[in-house]
């Protein structure tokens, strides 16, 4: 008898259309310089804070921002695009994420990131990435852990706001789990601005920040202004090679693992164990990426920065911290998130 069904997986079953492949992804990647770029120029012009204020017409932004019209035009029309401005007629309105993190003004102002982040001594990293893929990573004498590297002043000054978003955060949650803050050693302080925080909400705690020297006088800096300055002592040198003191409650290393391969870590964590009380708690703030090593995007893909710029740093698993922390002699470790931001905190405790 003849029927109109057919066998499950008949050749006959209706499915869905396929995909048909594009081709958008790949020229948005290759002309992901024009976003960087873009934006960078209306950081550097305050083309944001302008329109926040106000001015909302390219004549009237171009006034304010001393550009020409059509440049303006040009450079708002391709922000709009992007999802950076919103237009309506020939009027630009911020969005909720610009108004939130580009308008000077804000509390949440992360533009001046752009300094280090869209620096061109940074980008010139990834030129070459297939010969950096060749050799597996940045050559010795070009990388970004040189000696005094003046990149990482730029980075102090720049990314102190988004850092200091992210340490009252961490310093909320070591107030949660009540970890002593006595005594702290920030190593490769940097801005400073995690053990600053620490020391802002734990009137007794006395800060130790170790860094290069160059490094520390922005650090000193943000302490002074801070209200700091007598409980805030810089340790110049090499984490590796100076001597750190003891008796410390709690190690601050703050994107600092990413640099370098796990053997170059457990030696640092080994001397770090070796300079905390008993109980004492060595605090990591890093990209944490899953096992997969592709999820959450914006801490995996962290990794190719660390192939561009080091020899042999990379973005680590809770699991390869862990192990590196039990190597290193610590007796437990555990992870906590550090939302909103899209990093994560390992805490290592000593016996």
């Amino acid at each position: 008898m003849a029927t109109s069904m057919q066998p499950q997986g008949s050749a006959r079953q209706s499915h869905a259309p396929e995909a048909r492949p594009t081709p958008n992804k790949i020229f948005n990647a290759m002309f992901a310089y024009r976003l960087t770029s873009a934006l960078r120029g209306a950081i550097d012009l305050d083309l944001f804070t302008a329109i926040a204020e106000g001015e909302h017409t390219a004549e009237a932004i171009a006034l304010r921002v001393q550009g020409s019209v059509r440049g303006v035009r040009i450079l708002c029309d391709y922000l709009a695009i992007e999802g950076l401005l919103e237009k309506q007629g020939n009027e630009y309105r911020l969005t909720a994420d610009s108004a939130a993190f580009l308008d000077r003004r804000s509390p949440m102002y992360i533009g001046s990131a752009a300094g280090f982040l869209a620096n061109p001594e940074l980008m010139h990293y990834f030129h070459d990435l297939a010969g950096t893929v060749r050799r597996g990573g940045s050559s010795v004498e070009e990388a970004s852990i040189q000696p005094e590297n003046p990149m990482w002043v730029d980075f102090a000054r720049y990314m102190a706001g988004i850092a200091g978003f992210g340490a009252e955060m961490l310093a909320q949650l070591l107030t949660r789990l009540e970890i002593p803050v006595n005594k702290v050693l920030d190593i490769a302080a940097g801005h400073g601005m995690y053990g600053v925080t620490l020391g802002r909400h734990h009137p007794q705690a006395q800060i130790v920040a170790l860094d290069w020297k160059n490094v520390l006088e922005v650090a000193t800096e943000n302490a002074n202004r801070a209200g700091l300055g007598d409980r805030f002592n810089k340790l110049p040198g090499s984490a590796f090679e100076v001597e750190m003191g003891s008796g410390y409650d709690v190690a601050l290393l703050t994107n600092f693992l990413h640099h370098f391969d796990p053997p170059t870590n457990e030696k640092l964590l080994r001397k770090i164990h070796q300079v905390l009380k008993p109980k004492g708690r060595v605090v990591i703030v890093e990209f944490v990426p899953n096992p997969d090593r592709i999820t959450p995007p914006e801490a995996a893909a962290f990794s190719v920065t660390m192939l561009a710029t080091t020899p042999n740093g990379d973005a680590y698993t809770f699991g390869e911290f862990q192990s590196m922390l039990q190597n290193a002699g610590f007796a437990s470790s555990e992870l906590h998130p550090l939302p909103p931001t899209v990093q994560q905190v390992v805490i290592g405790q000593k016996e």
